[in-house]
């Protein structure tokens, strides 16, 4: 044997230690740390439904080319894997910077504090390497020819690599598919969707949120319904308003408040009383007559509202439409809410309506469904929260031969609270995913976000605790999410991706 080709069995054996190396370290990293592992695979951006088996996957494939490397009869086959492995993780690296919706955490192990860009060049350096040692191993074996004697090598390294990239894009898209119209229960946090801004103290808990113009947000208070406070979006430049309005003799409950540029709304369902007025004077101008008991109300413009009542068969929930303008004044649509234990407790919800979308939100508490309808009631579809619920888990006894209904055990809720800008519906859920972090979950309430006009889940992102673990509401205007969390009042920036999906849907 000549000195070239000592030379050439060298370089392909020092490469062949150095992807033993790589895998092994890299398998044993994965092993020890093996539930983190599964944890950043459910959150990647291309893998996130297959986390399950991909994990499992990836081990056995280092592993295996690690020891195929080790033995000469099997070299060429370690060094195909070693390539085709090494194709994969850059493509997969390729595909993160350029083409998903986010980048996520960098691996574990030796490569975590490596940038992403550094990654992909350290993959590209080992992908160049495989395919050196692939040369120079063919070229041991074929010492005897002169002409074309790589040719077999690079028709296989070719080969190798459009189809370790071709598997990378089919797992990438099969998994953005599924990742936001079949979801797996797996949640996406991408980095800093919404950052805190500011906050400040509201000294009582009988706050909540009226409304907003965009560049103010308004504050009811249950405790003083005559009197709205309004701020900018800094939480600074304070505003009382008193509304004008003598309500004679009317027995109200609890007061309402809701602002919608240029009216505010004043109501309550259990009177009920519902009433517009102008938000340049706060003066009352206009009633609504003729309006049913209600227990969830939003306007939809200055003479229709949506509302809920208890005027279906056993007290059942039951969604209409109110206009002034319109006869009947009141057109009931009963076959928006599905009765699934006693059409009461198991259709409770919260309503919205989208000024943007022009269509009309219910979100069910205690199961994974949303209801989307037009402004009169016609459904246009039935939307799935991500996590896995279908059917409400609550006991429900009746009291008083059947006239009046209780809980008898403490319910599962699913979703707590939702706001909706334009066609971005932010869900509060309560259920953990799969592969999600117990402390997160421990520190932060977690918000889902969902693109009404494509019906399709986006990403999530905590809402952190202040002083308070109770999240009473939030609200989301074009440029930020404002929470209500115990005596606080939180507010947080929305990033740019979020605020044009917004402004684009209005």
């Amino acid at each position: 044997m000549n000195s070239g080709t000592n030379i050439k069995s060298y370089i392909v054996q020092v490469i062949c230690l150095l992807y033993m190396l790589l895998f092994v370290y890299a398998g044993v990293s994965k092993i020890l740390d093996f539930e983190n592992f599964q944890v950043q695979l459910g959150q990647s951006p291309l893998l996130s439904a297959f986390a399950s088996w991909i994990s499992w996957v990836v081990l056995a494939a280092e592993f295996i080319t690690a020891i195929l490397l080790l033995i000469p009869k099997y070299r060429k086959a370690g060094l195909a894997g070693s390539l085709a492995l090494m194709t994969v993780f850059t493509a997969y690296i390729f595909i993160i910077l350029h083409y998903s919706s986010f980048i996520p955490c960098s691996c574990g192990g030796i490569l975590e504090k490596m940038s992403w860009n550094v990654h992909l060049a350290f993959n590209i350096f080992f992908v160049l390497l495989s395919i050196l040692a692939l040369t120079l191993n063919g070229s041991l074996r074929e010492t005897g020819k002169t002409n074309f004697k790589y040719a077999p090598s690079f028709k296989l390294m070719a080969v190798i690599m459009v189809l370790s990239t071709g598997f990378v894009v089919l797992l990438f898209l099969s998994s953005e598919d599924a990742m936001h119209h079949r979801n797996p229960f797996l949640r996406r946090y991408p980095h800093h969707p919404a950052e805190y801004s500011a906050s400040i103290d509201l000294k009582y808990n009988s706050y909540y949120f009226a409304g907003h113009d965009g560049n103010r947000i308004y504050l009811g208070n249950y405790d003083f319904p005559s009197y709205i406070l309004s701020m900018d979006s800094n939480l600074r430049h304070h505003k009382s308003e008193k509304i004008s309005f003598s309500p004679g003799k009317i027995p109200f409950k609890i007061i309402t408040i809701n602002v919608q540029p240029p009216y505010f709304y004043l109501y309550d369902g259990s009177v009920p009383a519902f009433f517009r007025g102008d938000l340049k004077n706060w003066k009352i101008t206009k009633e609504f007559k003729g309006i049913p008991y209600f227990t969830r109300a939003v306007p939809i413009d200055g003479t229709t509202l949506a509302f809920r009542s208890n005027n279906s068969k056993k007290l059942a929930n039951v969604l209409g439409i109110f206009s002034e303008d319109s006869i009947p004044k009141i057109n009931y649509k009963r076959d928006l809410l599905q009765k699934q234990i006693d059409g009461i407790f198991d259709t409770d919800g919260a309503l919205l309506y989208s000024d943007g979308m022009k269509k009309m939100i219910y979100l069910y508490y205690y199961r994974n469904e949303f209801i989307v309808a037009d402004k009169t009631g016609s459904l246009s579809y039935r939307g799935h929260t991500i996590d896995t619920i279908t059917h409400v888990r609550l006991k429900v006894s009746a009291l008083k031969n059947g006239s009046k209904y209780k809980m008898s055990a403490p319910p599962l809720i699913v979703n707590s609270n939702a706001a909706v800008s334009g066609n971005l519906l932010f869900v509060h859920s309560l259920v953990q995913g799969r592969y999600e972090n117990e402390k997160l979950w421990n520190k932060s309430f977690i918000i889902d976000l969902y693109d009404l006009k494509s019906k399709s889940y986006l990403l999530s992102f905590p809402v952190y605790h202040t002083g308070s673990s109770s999240l009473y509401s939030f609200i989301v205007t074009d440029s930020h999410l404002f929470a209500i969390i115990g005596n606080d009042l939180v507010a947080y920036k929305l990033n740019h991706a979020i605020r044009k999906e917004i402004k684009d849907s209005q």
